[in-house]
């Protein structure tokens, strides 16, 4: 597999991040205490917001190795696991590009 074919990988990876951290910004919006929703409704949505938050950093923190990732395409640095400097297997990198770890490290 050449270098462009793993860039429109990470490319198209960072499309579908962008979209869902854009979801995630209208889902975590402040639910207006004067909208008349029940309050066990308001407790509801309180978590679901909470949920959101989370889903909402997650994808932000993905957007932030994936656009690393790509910053570093086709230099010395591009593949290498941060902490043990070893190649990331191709496979790894085509299924989560936004690894910065080789499997062994991330456990």
């Amino acid at each position: 597999m050449d270098l462009k074919e793993i860039e429109q990988t990470i490319l198209n990876e960072i499309s579908k991040t962008e979209m869902s951290v854009t979801e995630f910004k209208e889902v975590t919006k402040p639910v207006a205490p004067d909208v008349a929703i029940g309050r066990v409704s308001r407790m509801d949505a309180i978590n679901n917001k909470s949920v959101a938050e989370a889903g909402l950093r997650f994808a932000e923190q993905k957007l932030k190795n994936l656009n690393r990732v790509l910053s570093q395409l086709g230099s010395k640095d591009f593949g290498l696991c941060l902490k043990c400097n070893q190649p990331i297997p191709l496979g790894r990198i085509l299924i989560r590009p936004q690894s910065l770890l080789c499997v062994k490290c991330a456990e």
